[in-house]
Parts: structure tokens; C-alpha cells; sequence
């Protein structure tokens, strides 16, 4: 008899779930609350930046690696630098969410779009069914299954935009359209976590704003066709200080040169290295008279605010204190980024279906940069310290962290002969193999 795992939220860990929980031999059903699927990935872009490109290539070697491969067939741009981050692929925001829902789809993963989850049923510490609502329609779903993964993310609803940020500011979650996000597991009585910034204030802002390319002069839009990158001075007069950096969730970009400079990424839309930038002043700079903002609308006042509502889960993202609920992306903890969305959102639906079907769950060794950050975020955020600070593959602290511990790499031959070494070739590729693992 087949076993039922079931996903609630579609952004990239969502994604990610569903197409390792069906790799993995289960029947998959994944619910969004909006009209598409990739949540901040439709604005999103950049991959494989310094540490992301070896956990990208763990995630190919052990057989996870799909998504990955999805973004590098849809790149705009290959191989590029901008201050602090190299060796970067900038994905098209326009063709990658139908790349990803056609290959969902083709996969054979049922997905309910418009679709909110408002409650659970919950039997003896196990949820046994979600149920939504459909937009439009009064229509109301009941799904069952064996396991349950929350992607949900922790951004929304518009009341923490307001209390800690600086409002509603018509970002991509559109959350006055197609409602705020539910987490399952707290709706199911799991107490969550709220991040913090170094001020004690909390929650994070996202990092980065879009333009609309043709409101930027010609020069600057041949150079990012061009490039992929598009580096403007800032006059002195103008510039931000280095404190308002402090308040993005993307700590790997609090550098000087992006509080000197305007830093621009093709993805597509212009992808302004900013959490928002005030438009009289974003309009006195060379380039871009004539701006305008793409996401979020109003990206003069501010941005949306993210890490209210992570989980407490242990090292193979199952959520503690339910015995078949996982988890991924943000509600894994204050990990920053597609990338790190993806990795755990592979590895929670992987469990997933390794709990459904009666196998032991997988748990990655610290021998690969996947395994360490999944462990080290869980060790930070039981400390008061570790929760005003974001972790990602990419920079700040964790790639710190990957380069002393010698596990950054760019060789691809070193990188799949570590996981070989780990014994997780091809792992999760395929159904588990071993009757030895059942539980």
C-alpha cells in the first residue's frame, strides 16, 4: 500500500520536499496558498556563491541535486564575481518556478495551488490530516497522509511587517491576496522561535530589492546584460552606513562595498543588493533617474520581515515533539538563502518518506558541509548569542565556519569523493534499498 507525504508550503523547500519524498517511493501531495510555487524564489536568483557551491555539488553527488541542476539550465549568467562572492549562477526569476512545476508535475506530485492550509487534525502527537481552503472556490481540502513536511517559511503575516518592520510593502508573499502562511506544527501546539537582530528588536528584513530593468538608463542595462553585474558608486553624500546593514536577514552581503556602492544582478529583473533603498535618493544616482521597484512595490520603505516561526528539530529535521512532522527552509532555523532552502527541504521530504515507509532516518555527517550546517544552526539557536545571528553557505559566519573546518571546495572531484567516503553516493536518488535499515 502506498504511503501519503504531505507538504505544506511550495517555495524552494517545499519543492525540494516533494521531489525527494517522491524519489524516495511515496505518493506526494504539496499545497501553496498562492498561484505559484518558489515563494521568495521568484525573486530570488543567486546560487552557488562561495560555500554554496560545494553544498550544491554534495547535493548532485548524493543524489538530491535535481533543483540545482533545474537552476543551472535556466542561468542567466555563469561564473560571476561581485564583492565578496564568487563563482556565482544567477537563475532566471521568469522561466524557473513553470521549469520547477513541470518537473513536480512530471515526477507525479499532486499540488494544490490557491490552496491554504487553516488547521490539522492531530492524534495522539501525530498529525493525521491538514485541511485548506481554496481561493475563489468553497471548495474546503482534507488531506491525509502518513508524514507531513512544514515548509511554510517564517515571513508574514502583514501584522509583523508592521510591528517590526516598516509595513506592508506589497512584497512577493502577497499576503493581503492569498492570506498569511500557517505553520502545521504549531497549529499543532509546537512552540516556535523568533529570531533576533543584534539590537534585541526581532525578526530579519530581506536583503534585496528588484528593478525594473528598462526604468534604468542603457548603460547600465548592457552592462548587466552584459556581465550579469552592474557596480555603481554611490556619492559620498548619499551613502547608508554600515549599521543599516544590520538589519538584513543576508548577513553575507553587510559588506562596505554594498553600503558604498549600488550593486545590481541580472536575474531578470535588476536585483538591487539592498533590503529597500528610498526612491528621491535611489533616483539621484548614476543610472537610475528614472528607477522604479519591482519587489517589493513599495521597496523605497522597506521589505518584508522574515524568521518569525522556526522550529525546534533535530538533525534529521524532524520536528520535536511530533512523531511524523518534519521540516525545512526557514522553519529549519535562521539558515539564509535557496540553497540552504533546498538542502533541507530534500532532506526533510527524504525522511519523510524513509518514516513513512518504516526505515530508519537519515542524518548527514558532519564530514560534509550539508551535514555541518544542519547541526551547528541547531546547536546556535539553543543560545541567546546564536539567534541574532544568520547562517548560510555563502558568507558571514557559517562560510567562516566551512573554510576552518577545510569542508569548502570548488573541485568536484574532491567534493563527490568525500560524500563517496561518507557512503551516500546516489542516496537519495532512489527508494531506501536496505532491509537492514528498517525500523
Amino acid at each position: 500500500m502506498k504511503k501519503t507525504v504531505v507538504i505544506v508550503g511550495g517555495g524552494w523547500a517545499g519543492t525540494a520536499a516533494a521531489l525527494s519524498a517522491r524519489k524516495a517511493g511515496c505518493e506526494v501531495v504539496l499545497l501553496e496558498r498562492a498561484d505559484m510555487l518558489l515563494g521568495t524564489g521568484l525573486v530570488g536568483g543567486i546560487m552557488r556563491n562561495n560555500g554554496r557551491f560545494t553544498a550544491t555539488e554534495e547535493m548532485i553527488a548524493m543524489g538530491g541535486g535535481d533543483l540545482f541542476q533545474l537552476c543551472d539550465a535556466n542561468a542567466r549568467h555563469k561564473n560571476v564575481q561581485f564583492p565578496g562572492h564568487k563563482h556565482v549562477t544567477l537563475y532566471d526569476v521568469s522561466t524557473i518556478e513553470p521549469a520547477v512545476k513541470n518537473a513536480l508535475l512530471a515526477a507525479g506530485v499532486t499540488i494544490h495551488l490557491k490552496s491554504r492550509v487553516k488547521d490539522v487534525v492531530v492524534d495522539n502527537g501525530r498529525i493525521t490530516k491538514v485541511i485548506a481552503d481554496t481561493l475563489h472556490s468553497d471548495q474546503t481540502l482534507e488531506i491525509s497522509g502518513d508524514a507531513f513536511v512544514d515548509t511554510s517559511g517564517t515571513a508574514g503575516p502583514q501584522g509583523n511587517c508592521m510591528k517590526y518592520g516598516n509595513g506592508c510593502v506589497m512584497c512577493i508573499y502577497r499576503c493581503p491576496t492569498f492570506g498569511p502562511r500557517l505553520s502545521i506544527a504549531g497549529k499543532a501546539g509546537i512552540k516556535e522561535t523568533i529570531g533576533e537582530k543584534a539590537d534585541g528588536t526581532l525578526g530579519a528584513m530581506s536583503g534585496s530589492c528588484k528593478l525594473h530593468k528598462d526604468s534604468l538608463s542603457v548603460e547600465v542595462r548592457e552592462e548587466l546584460d552584459r556581465t550579469g553585474v552592474c557596480v555603481i558608486a554611490i556619492p559620498p553624500a548619499l551613502q547608508k552606513s554600515m549599521d543599516s546593514l544590520s538589519q538584513k536577514a543576508c548577513q553575507q552581503y553587510a559588506l562596505k562595498e554594498f553600503a558604498e556602492n549600488i550593486i545590481l544582478l541580472d536575474t531578470g529583473h535588476a536585483k538591487l543588493m539592498s533590503a529597500y533603498y528610498p526612491l528621491d535618493i535611489l533616483r539621484q544616482i548614476p543610472g537610475c533617474s528614472n528607477a522604479r521597484f519591482e519587489d517589493p512595490y513599495a521597496g523605497g520603505i522597506g521589505n518584508s520581515m522574515r524568521y518569525f516561526g522556526m522550529l525546534p528539530r533535530d538533525n534529521t529535521l524532524k520536528v520535536e515533539g511530533l512523531t511524523n512532522v518534519f521540516c525545512g527552509g526557514e522553519k529549519a532555523g535562521l539558515l539564509v538563502g535557496h540553497t540552504e532552502a533546498i538542502v533541507t527541504g530534500t532532506l526533510a521530504g527524504h525522511n519523510a518518506a524513509r518514516y513513512s515507509l518504516g526505515f530508519d532516518l537519515l542524518e548527514l555527517p558532519p564530514t560534509l558541509a550539508c551535514g555541518d550546517a544542519i547541526a551547528h544552526v541547531k546547536d546556535m539557536m539553543q543560545t541567546k548569542e546564536g539567534l541574532t545571528k544568520k547562517y548560510t553557505f555563502s558568507g558571514a559566519n557559517y562560510f567562516k565556519r566551512m573554510q576552518e573546518k577545510n569542508l569548502y571546495s570548488t573541485d568536484i572531484d574532491v567534493i563527490q569523493m568525500r560524500v563517496k567516503k561518507a557512503g551516500l553516493s546516489g542516496i537519495l536518488d532512489n527508494p531506501p534499498a536496505s532491509s537492514k535499515e528498517a525500523i
